[in-house]
């Protein structure tokens, strides 16, 4: 999800101040994706700029501090979003991740080199499975939320797909080296 259309989802819901954009964007992330309060109104005086979002200031006698910024989405703002919700991943290569961009790379330096980074990244991988599936057996309905409770999910996903790929990568380099 970017920042912007998040924010956009936000508001939705009704006007906000930055601050309390931030906290709800970090809440509804499982609290994995934290933002920089200057990014968030980096963000917003794009949107803004953008005509997706209007400026108001806070209405008397609310507990807003007096001149603070209130922010609301647009009838744009909104169209952009029903845009977002609609999109649909494409058919094309995969994003930059720095485990993909790490083993192409030492492919590049030398095959000896890049079984020895295949073998280093799967053994923090497989760690990191490990705590993952020891959370996800730890949260309950109870006591954690939704989103971090899917947040853990999409991580041990990612690691078994990760895993696999350096599989992939592996078997593909020792097919070379005979």
């Amino acid at each position: 999800m970017a920042v912007r259309e998040g924010l956009l989802s936000l508001l939705e819901d009704g006007p906000r101040h930055g601050y309390q954009l931030k906290t709800v964007f970090e809440q509804a992330t499982g609290g994995v994706w934290p933002l920089n309060v200057g990014q968030v109104y980096t963000t917003l005086d794009r949107l803004e700029r953008d005509g997706l979002v209007s400026v108001g200031g806070a209405p008397p006698g609310s507990a807003l501090a007096p001149g603070q910024k209130i922010y609301a989405i647009t009838i744009a703002g909104k169209d952009e979003l029903g845009s977002w919700w609609e999109a649909v991943p494409a058919d094309e290569p995969p994003p930059r991740d720095e485990l993909m961009l790490k083993v192409l790379m030492a492919i590049e330096h030398d095959r000896a080199h890049a079984l020895r980074v295949v073998t280093r990244q799967r053994t923090v991988l497989l760690q990191l499975l490990q705590a993952k599936r020891r959370e996800r057996s730890a949260v309950t309905d109870v006591d954690g939320s939704l989103a971090a409770r899917l947040v853990t999910e999409a991580l041990v996903v990612r690691a078994e797909a990760d895993l696999r790929w350096l599989d992939t990568v592996e078997a593909n380099l020792s097919a070379k080296g005979k």
